[in-house]
């Protein structure tokens, strides 16, 4: 049976599954983000519990294929390296996972932070988008809708 999800769950597999699991997580952090649903299953540790699980699993699909792991290193070194990085399809779908995990991270944040300064679920509808799909950016609109709420200017919470 092991063997048979594994040969199932190949890269471009485990590619399409996290990127179709995801949106039910950000679908209630955007429409029921006071919800009891939604903190059981957005702002607890499921969502990276199933997310580390995957990245586990790819790692362990890279360490089976003979991926030379010394080799990420180097992505520090040069734009260069981390481009050749990019090329590899086990490398790319490590930092793919990393990229989902920390945007929802981000998104249940901003999610709960809205939600204990009352802000409308409506205007959270915007940076929660952008944070889904650039999560600086997001993070960085939510900042200045907060600063409204919040009514003060602060650089830390």
């Amino acid at each position: 049976m092991l063997e048979q999800i594994s040969t199932y769950f190949t890269i471009e597999m485990v590619y399409l599954w996290l990127n179709i699991g995801v949106i039910p997580f950000w679908l209630m952090l955007i429409f029921l983000p006071s919800s009891k649903l939604g903190r059981i299953f957005v702002s607890s540790i499921f969502p990276i519990f199933i997310l580390c699980a995957a990245y586990i699993f790819v790692i362990y699909k890279s360490y089976l294929g003979s991926y030379d792991f010394d080799n990420n290193f180097s992505l520090y070194l040069s734009l260069k390296n981390l481009s050749d990085l990019f090329s590899n399809q086990e490398f790319l779908i490590i930092f793919w996972i990393h990229f989902l995990a920390i945007n929802l991270f981000c998104g249940s944040w901003i999610s709960r932070d809205g939600s204990r300064l009352l802000i409308n679920k409506y205007i959270m509808f915007f940076p929660l988008i952008i944070t889904y799909f650039v999560g600086p950016l997001g993070v960085f609109i939510y900042w200045i809708i907060r600063m409204f709420y919040a009514k003060k200017i602060s650089l830390y919470d």
